[in-house]
């Protein structure tokens, strides 16, 4: 008892006072290890275990990959070219953010990155165009979390390594949610450019849309050779990773020429700055999930569960509504890995597909981001648009019940997921 009491109140009690959770994982961790008489060992190995996953590679390199194209002007690419198609429409400008982010998801996979690229551009645009600060640093926040939905996805690849379940076919139930929140911004783009009368831009003609594509082309193409050689057998997510980060690297240096080797190491250094916290995370969890294990904590919470909520529709219910609450004050990839195998158990109680699950999940972590009051996101868009978290998050409501009503969608619809399996 003294054990299981130690793992997860002492877990709460240093979450609660601000502790970074990869100290505070490890500092419970230790704690148990000795109230339980193990070996102090046990929890180097398994920090060293957590650490060599192949997949787990794929993190550091996919934000890489979106580092080095920001630096190399692709974002820039991405926006004029999605600019040309759907400027000249009623709230035209808020759209080429929603566009261009869910192009740039598809390169980079993470969601601040994304925000950061696609809203350090469009924020100043929209709000010389005419849009409230707070709402354009909202919908740059909102289309941000695109990032770990549509593949190719970090939040998917922690979660795959996490539950064990496939990552390509992971990545495939991110993109029917991912393009329906995207639908819905668009909607609400419009919506606000209405009610508000905001000026349509001049609408572009054939002769700058052909420009604008053939500039962006390299930018483009990106996708598609990730995507296109993960489902053509050509190579792994990881493997793909490494390729994106190649592509990005030859563009950036000797195509676009935005980029000078002394320019790298700063580049870098960023990257690794973000995947340092969430690869530190996950090689921390590691003997945290083992304890939770041979403490049977996930099992017994499982069991409880399903003897007392026998209907599928309330657990999953009740999984959603404790996700939201838990995103709005923890780390989501924190919660991805430390309750991973609580969670698991309890959709393996109440017979949910994995991959179905692994997509409700991540839809959670995506709206965790846009979440106040730490959502990653938040805090990019709080710095670029110089706006308060207060004023960004009134005008950031509508997007995020656009993102419930997407989730309650995959929640209880898993062909609403599963579509392209």
């Amino acid at each position: 008892m003294s054990v299981t009491l130690a793992l997860t109140a002492g877990l709460g009690a240093l979450a609660v006072l601000g502790v970074p959770f990869a100290f505070a994982i490890m500092g419970v961790s230790a704690l148990a290890l000795v109230l339980a008489d193990i070996e102090p060992a046990f929890l180097a190995q398994q920090l060293i275990a957590g650490s060599q996953s192949f997949s787990l590679l794929a993190i550091p390199l996919f934000m890489l990959a979106g580092e080095i194209m920001s630096a190399g002007g692709m974002s820039q690419r991405l926006v004029e070219a999605a600019g040309t198609l759907v400027r000249h429409r009623t709230g035209g400008l808020a759209m080429v953010t929603v566009i261009a982010a869910l192009i740039f998801s598809a390169i980079s996979g993470s969601a601040p990155a994304t925000t950061a690229a696609i809203g350090g551009i469009m924020i100043p645009a929209m709000v010389r165009a005419g849009y409230s600060a707070p709402f354009a640093a909202s919908i740059a926040v909102s289309a941000g979390v695109l990032g770990p939905l549509i593949p190719p996805s970090i939040a998917f690849v922690i979660w795959g390594i996490v539950a064990e379940q496939s990552i390509g076919k992971l990545f495939l139930s991110g993109v029917v949610p991912g393009f329906a929140i995207a639908a819905g911004l668009l909607v609400i783009c419009w919506w606000h450019a209405r009610r508000h009368g905001v000026p349509k831009q001049p609408k572009a003609d054939w002769a700058e849309i052909r420009r604008a594509f053939v500039a962006g082309r390299w930018a483009l193409l990106s996708p598609i050779l990730v995507l296109g050689g993960i489902y053509g057998g050509v190579f792994t997510p990881t493997e793909a990773a490494a390729m994106s980060c190649l592509y990005a690297l030859v563009i950036g240096l000797l195509v676009e020429r935005r980029i000078k080797l002394a320019d790298l190491s700063g580049i870098v250094l960023g990257a690794l700055r973000t995947s340092a916290m969430v690869t530190s995370i996950i090689a921390v969890s590691t003997g945290f999930g083992v304890l939770i294990a041979q403490e049977q904590i996930a099992t017994s919470f499982a069991s409880w569960l399903a003897d007392n909520i026998q209907e599928k529709w309330m657990a999953l219910a009740g999984l959603n509504i404790a996700f939201f609450l838990l995103a709005a004050v923890m780390d989501e990839i924190a919660i991805m890995v430390v309750l991973g195998p609580m969670l698991i158990a309890i959709a393996n109680k109440f017979g949910v597909d994995p991959i179905h699950f692994g997509s409700m999940i991540v839809v959670n972590v995506a709206i965790g981001m846009a979440a106040p009051p730490i959502g990653y996101c938040l805090f990019v868009g709080m710095a670029i648009s110089k706006q308060s978290l207060a004023s960004i998050t009134r005008a950031i409501w509508p997007q995020i019940i656009v993102m419930l009503i997407v989730l309650m969608l995959t929640t209880y619809i898993p062909e609403f997921a599963l579509m392209l399996q």
